[in-house]
């Protein structure tokens, strides 16, 4: 019997005062072109899921995060191409003002209302979102 590997992933859900969090529009990569995503990567050998996230943060949106400010938000499996796990993290603290650091791979950043994301969002963060809305921390997807 073959075991199954996941490709593990990370995404930060920055939330401002308003309660509104930040979505990324994605661009120029060839996968999900034009859609609104979060912040996010994947996770390094070695690499904790908090250093990923802090990792990522500053790579994609020029922030640094302290360490011991992420919150668990959810954990999804879901399958795409490859089997995946998807860790989401919230994020009400930083440093830095968020700026598009890959304007090569991200078209812009939105704030929007968890409730309301932006149109089109990738299917399975629509779904994640959806989830942790409902209080849900342990969630499967199937496209």
């Amino acid at each position: 019997m073959t075991r199954m590997q996941s490709v593990v992933d990370v995404h930060v859900l920055f939330l401002n005062d308003q309660n509104e969090c930040l979505f990324i529009q994605r661009a120029n990569t060839g996968h999900r072109d034009g859609q609104y995503s979060l912040v996010a990567g994947h996770l390094e050998p070695g690499e904790s899921i908090e250093a990923c996230a802090i990792r990522e943060s500053m790579e994609e949106a020029g922030v640094t995060i302290a360490p011991g400010t992420l919150d668990f938000a959810l954990v999804m499996r879901r399958d795409s191409e490859q089997n995946r796990i998807s860790f989401f993290l919230s994020c009400r603290s930083w440093e830095g003002v968020l700026t598009n650091m890959e304007p090569h791979k991200c078209s812009g950043f939105v704030w929007a209302k968890l409730d309301y994301p932006p149109a089109p969002t990738v299917d399975y963060v629509a779904n994640a979102l959806e989830r942790i809305r409902e209080g849900v921390q342990l969630a499967d997807f199937k496209p």
